[in-house]
């Protein structure tokens, strides 16, 4: 119970809920002003290691608020002081684009992956055509069942789709438990009060919760692209484009694949 805990003081109560905080002026020891970050929830903790090693090579530092893509859309939209937007769904990027809100299209950081997940007492046993799903709601030993929230959340989309592919669906409606993020899912999915979830890949392969339950890659076949996509936006500072250069860079790259993540095509 006590690494339940922590895992989930890691993520941070606004993470897990998408209750992101507009964020304050912040400065550096010399004054400088440290730029505000606006990141997707999924990717935290390989943007937390990305963030150190880019503070541990050019001492310059970054403040990263973790939540919803859309809630940040809304956010900078009426005025919160980000210089940069890392989306967990190209189109928020693009929308803000379209009325001006970023410099350009922006670039694709990342392709996330869907993962399958349980916590280490769940009779659901783990394979990639979800036969285990089947078989606990064939016997009705299936109580619930936990994905983020489709009609909002990217991962959500993506894993109803992989469940209506795989034909599950229509079964699962009322077994379903939905957060109202990746991370909320995530929460429910290992926290003991289902029996599992579809969750980003990218929290599921953490430390933190690997200590507390069992995942397995999805194909990425089974369900569109989770093409994840930055942008900086029109008054970001030097150490903003700095870090959005070294975010491309092989260094920050790596760090995403350690994660799970799949690596767009150049």
């Amino acid at each position: 119970m006590q690494s339940l805990t922590r895992f989930f003081h890691s993520l941070g109560f606004a993470l897990l809920f998408c209750l992101a905080v507009v964020p304050s002026t912040s400065r550096a020891a010399d004054n400088a002003p440290i730029p505000a970050i606006a990141a997707a929830a999924n990717i935290k903790f390989a943007l937390d290691d990305i963030v150190k090693n880019f503070t541990a090579e050019t001492g310059l530092k970054v403040r990263v608020s973790y939540g919803s893509s859309g809630n940040f859309v809304a956010q900078i939209q009426h005025g919160a002081p980000f210089e940069m937007l890392l989306s967990a769904d190209e189109r928020y990027i693009a929308e803000l684009n379209k009325v001006g809100f970023t410099q350009g299209e922006g670039v694709q950081y990342a392709v996330g992956r869907l993962a399958l997940v349980a916590p280490k007492n769940s009779p659901l046993a783990l394979d990639i055509e979800l036969n285990g799903l089947k078989a606990l709601l064939t016997a009705g030993q299936l109580e619930r069942f936990a994905i983020a929230n489709p009609d909002h959340a990217p991962y959500g989309e993506r894993a109803r789709e992989l469940l209506k592919k795989l034909g599950l669906w229509d079964e699962l409606q009322t077994k379903l438990i939905l957060g109202e993020n990746a991370s909320q899912a995530a929460q429910f999915a290992i926290s003991g009060s289902t029996q599992g979830g579809i969750i980003p890949l990218s929290l599921a392969i953490a430390p933190q919760f690997q200590a507390l339950g069992h995942y397995l890659a999805l194909p990425t076949d089974l369900h569109g692209p989770l093409n994840q996509r930055m942008a900086l936006m029109p008054k970001a500072s030097s150490t903003a484009e700095r870090f959005y250069q070294y975010l491309q860079s092989d260094a920050a790259r790596a760090v995403f694949t350690q994660y799970g993540f799949g690596l767009p095509v150049s």
